[in-house]
């Protein structure tokens, strides 16, 4: 039998080919088996010490470090490193502790301070009044601005801040819910509304993305008069009405809101201060109070637009309740971008029935 090599199909003798031959592999030496978990152990241990020595340079409490994971650990250390970048020792004297908790105890929302890339830089301990969250935890949410606001605004808060970046000195104010503690969330429903109000400043000349921060005051949204007693009391007047929303009285501050003297309200008319486009909202929030048709605190509630001495007109957030047989009116003050978002949470006007 007569056997053929498949390459080029010549006639072939036993165990012949025209195929180079392979070099036998000479069997390859054995090599002794290297364990690394040694080593990765090793690494793993000059990873922690190098993080207890950064943990044990922070500047905060011994009982506060020991609660600290690792994460927790960089994120605060990546915060300080970016704070010491845009505010170097030497920029401006220290702040004594003391006077500083003083300050932050008398504010009505908390600050914050934000690179040009919307890193956060500095978030004032404070916080945690406002939003149920330490700096610390607030920082495991992410390191950006868009990390602890909520995902629906994201690109409404981008275009603000661009805005503000373009125009150094420009205030801008965007509203949105912040992430909370789940202790506050259980306890209101949900997340914070947050007003959030700042521009962007150099902090050398000439002015470069390395030297300019946006600066902020964040005040809480005031959803309810109970939230309201825990929070400034400043941009707040009441007022007290027949059931006709005929003035009798209201407090001295109006003043100060409005313009007009408390002699001046009394005897006329809610309705000749209100926009016209709000009287069918304010009319139904009326007979909602006056009829004891209100359920809840949300019924009585409604956000309007009153006319100013000024000519001007102002934003109110007006709760209204029937007391005895006269109604009673908490007003507060609110800046158009809180209005905006109010008005979007607000249920249309109902039709007289």
């Amino acid at each position: 039998m007569t056997i053929f090599c498949s390459h080029c199909h010549r006639p072939l003798q036993a165990e012949m080919s025209c195929l180079p031959a392979r070099a036998k592999q000479a069997p390859s030496a054995s090599r002794p088996f290297r364990s690394t978990k040694s080593a990765s152990k090793a690494r793993r241990d000059q990873i922690n010490v190098e993080l207890q020595a950064l943990r044990s340079l922070l500047p905060i409490s011994a009982q506060e470090k020991e609660r600290l994971s690792y994460l927790h650990t960089m994120a605060l250390v990546c915060l300080r490193l970016r704070g010491a970048q845009l505010f170097p020792p030497g920029l401006a004297p220290p702040a004594g502790p003391a006077l500083g908790t003083e300050l932050l105890s008398l504010l009505p929302g908390f600050l914050l301070v934000l690179s040009a890339d919307s890193k956060l830089v500095y978030i004032s301990e404070n916080v945690a009044q406002v939003l149920g969250l330490s700096v610390v935890e607030l920082l495991a949410q992410g390191d950006t601005v868009f990390d602890i606001l909520d995902g629906r605004v994201g690109e409404d808060v981008h275009k603000k801040l661009l805005l503000a970046r373009e125009e150094p000195g420009r205030e801008v104010t965007f509203v949105s819910e912040m992430r909370t503690s789940k202790a506050f969330r259980l306890q209101y429903g949900g997340n914070r509304v947050v007003a959030v109000c700042g521009r962007f400043v150099a902090l050398c000349w000439p002015p470069s993305p390395s030297t300019t921060a946006f600066l902020a005051l964040c005040t809480p949204v005031v959803q309810s008069p109970a939230d309201g007693e825990a929070a400034s009391q400043d941009d707040i007047f009441q007022s007290m009405h027949l059931l006709d929303m005929t003035f009798i009285d209201v407090t001295e501050s109006v003043t100060y809101h409005l313009g007009y003297h408390r002699e001046e309200l009394v005897g006329q008319s809610w309705y000749s201060l209100l926009h016209p486009e709000d009287a069918d909202l304010a009319a139904a929030q009326h007979r909602a109070v006056a009829l004891g048709a209100a359920a809840g605190p949300a019924a009585g509630t409604a956000v309007l637009r009153v006319l100013r001495k000024d000519r001007a007109w102002t934003w109110l957030r007006v709760w209204a309740r029937q007391d005895g047989g006269c109604i009673t009116c908490t007003c507060r003050c609110l800046r158009e971008e809180e209005a905006a978002h109010l008005r979007a949470q607000q249920p249309p006007a109902a039709a007289p029935p």
